[in-house]
Parts: structure tokens; sequence; C-alpha cells
């Protein structure tokens, strides 16, 4: 059977195996590659793939928002969620966006192939880790356990564009530039969602991007500590 895949990864050297790997397997074609969300979103929206795979940490839009709008946009597609992260958190994300799978990169040249099968088969794929860790936040939801890290129900999607594209370092012009918005009615966004926060400074909603899973943060790898030793 025929498939139509898109990848969406900021690497391109990952984006290169991910290709390779998929177009081993018969009767399948990579038909697009991606940078970030928002340019997954446009081809997915010309190129009508059967599956998308995104990462999660992807500039301009990030691999969750960019899955709510592939799904809002064609709620027959099926996404699949490639991410170095395993938090109880990015899995739950995952799936309220709507994702049908769930990769490790670690575990990609591994699962990848049989997640696509899976999705072919109109079946939910997640790695045998990810799916315990998904049974045990559904059995402490339901004991009442109240120990996961805060969500955002109450920003809308379009809030969280925003406070992506700010906490990257984008000015309310710049944002409105790339949302095809007035720079007034990026601004009223801006202002609007530090109310609903409670923030004060840009560096509290990048604090807040950061710990949500909004945008990742590398960190280089001879820093051992996240103290300035400056300070």
């Amino acid at each position: 059977m025929k498939v139509r895949i898109l990848i969406a990864d900021d690497h391109e050297v990952v984006r290169r195996g991910l290709t390779t790997l998929l177009r081993s397997h018969e009767g399948w074609e990579v038909c697009g590659e991606a940078t970030d969300g928002r340019v997954a979103v446009e081809m997915a929206r010309e190129l009508k793939p059967d599956v998308v795979i995104v990462d999660i940490g992807m500039p301009s839009l990030n691999g969750l928002a960019a899955t709510r709008q592939l799904v809002q946009q064609d709620p027959h597609c099926k996404v699949i969620v490639l991410t170095i992260t395993d938090s109880d958190q990015v899995i739950r994300e995952a799936l309220d966006a709507g994702a049908r799978g769930f990769v490790l990169k670690s575990d990609a040249a591994r699962d990848l192939v049989t997640a696509v099968e899976a999705l072919q088969r109109n079946r939910m794929f997640f790695t045998p880790r990810v799916n315990d860790m998904v049974l045990a936040g559904f059995l402490d939801r339901g004991n009442g356990v109240r120990n996961a890290p805060p969500r955002l129900p109450h920003l809308t999607p379009r809030e969280r564009e925003v406070i992506q594209l700010l906490a990257e370092g984008k000015s309310s012009k710049e944002v409105a530039s790339v949302l095809n918005l007035s720079t007034k009615t990026a601004e009223t966004h801006r202002s609007n969602i530090m109310r609903k926060l409670g923030f004060h400074s840009i560096r509290d909603l990048v604090v807040y991007a950061v710990k949500n899973n909004i945008i990742q943060v590398q960190i280089p790898s001879h820093v051992s500590t996240g103290e300035d030793p400056a300070a």
C-alpha cells in the first residue's frame, strides 16, 4: 500500500536519516521535508500526506502546536511525534494535541517503521516505555493524584503561538509578520497573555515557555549546573 509521508525536523542530518529509513520500505514515499512546524502545516495543506512525523523541539512553531494545527486542518491527518524526552507532561500534551504515535528519537531506527505501519492499520503506536508511562498517568489521574506539572488549559492555540515567538526573542512587529496580523493585534495578544499569566516581563514568559515545553533549550555539554559562575 502506498503511503505518503511528510517529515518535519529542523536538523538536516535527522531528516536525511529518517528519509533513508522510510524510503527503504516498499511503497512508501517521503513527499516533503519541513524545517519547522509552521512550514510543516503549510506543506501538509498542499501535499495532503498520509502521515506526518514531527519533532517537538522546532523553531517558529513547535511540534505540539504544529500537531494541533495539522489535526484541526485535516481530522484524518495521522501524526507521529518524535522527541528526545519522555516526560509525563509531553506525553499528555502530545495526546491532547491529537498525535496518534509517540516515538523516542533514541528508538526511531527500531520503532518508526513499526509506528507508520500501525497508523496504516488505524492503530495508535507507543513504545513500551511510553505506553507504561501513559497507563501509569491514567491510573494516577483516576486515583486523584495531582502531582503533574502545570498545563495551559486557559490559553488559546493562537496565544500559544504568540508565547513561543515572544520567548524566541521576536518583537511584537515580528510576531505580527509571522502570523499575518496587525502589529496592534499582536500587541493585544501579548498584553492579554501577560495579564492571564500574571507576568510582568518577557523573562517570566521565557521561563514559563521552557517549563511548559513551548520552547526547548539546549544546554552546552560542559555546563554542569544551572548556576551562573559570574553571579
